[in-house]
């Protein structure tokens, strides 16, 4: 797949189809990018498990944060990373030795790891990089118009109200 763009709907299935997500370099410093995605996940409904060795077994945003994926007591749909591009072939390697395995492992902004995105998607799992989820949900929901940013999006629809503050959802194309 070519990971230098997506598709709105590709993006969108994956935000729509996954319930669960662990945040792996989650920061319990609120000015931290890591936090207010996280934030950001939670009031839009997701179950949201912090990855933080260095925070592990203390509170991030009410949820127990956890050393490792291993470490979490639920099946996970998606893997944020939150971490340098270095560190992505040893989360990779984590996320393989899932069972269930994750349907997506998504690498944040500026992330980015070509070998080790080959060999998730080769086991069947979804790979988004140098991407933001809450940016994508953002702008693929139309509130990120609301700060008068362009998202690229345009429809006349009126928006699919969910559950959860603000949340409007993302429509499927």
């Amino acid at each position: 797949m070519n990971h230098d763009s997506y598709d709105n709907t590709y993006i969108a299935g994956i935000l729509n189809s996954v319930k669960t997500i662990a945040v792996v370099g989650a920061s319990a410093n609120d000015v931290r990018p890591s936090y207010f995605v996280t934030k950001y996940l939670i009031d839009k409904g997701y179950e949201v498990f912090p990855v933080n060795p260095g925070h592990a077994g203390k509170d991030i945003l009410g949820r127990m944060t956890y050393a490792s994926l291993a470490d979490i007591p639920a099946p996970i749909d998606m893997v944020d990373v939150f971490r340098a591009s270095a560190a992505v072939p040893g989360i990779v390697d984590e996320v393989l030795r899932l069972d269930p395995l994750p349907k997506v492992t998504w690498m944040q902004l500026t992330v980015r790891h070509d070998e080790a995105a080959a060999r998730a998607e080769a086991a069947g799992i979804k790979i988004v990089m140098n991407r933001c989820p809450k940016i994508e949900y953002a702008r693929l929901a139309g509130e990120i118009g609301w700060n008068g940013v362009n998202s690229g999006v345009l429809s006349s629809k009126r928006p699919v109200m969910r559950e959860g503050f603000q949340s409007f959802g993302i429509r499927a194309k």
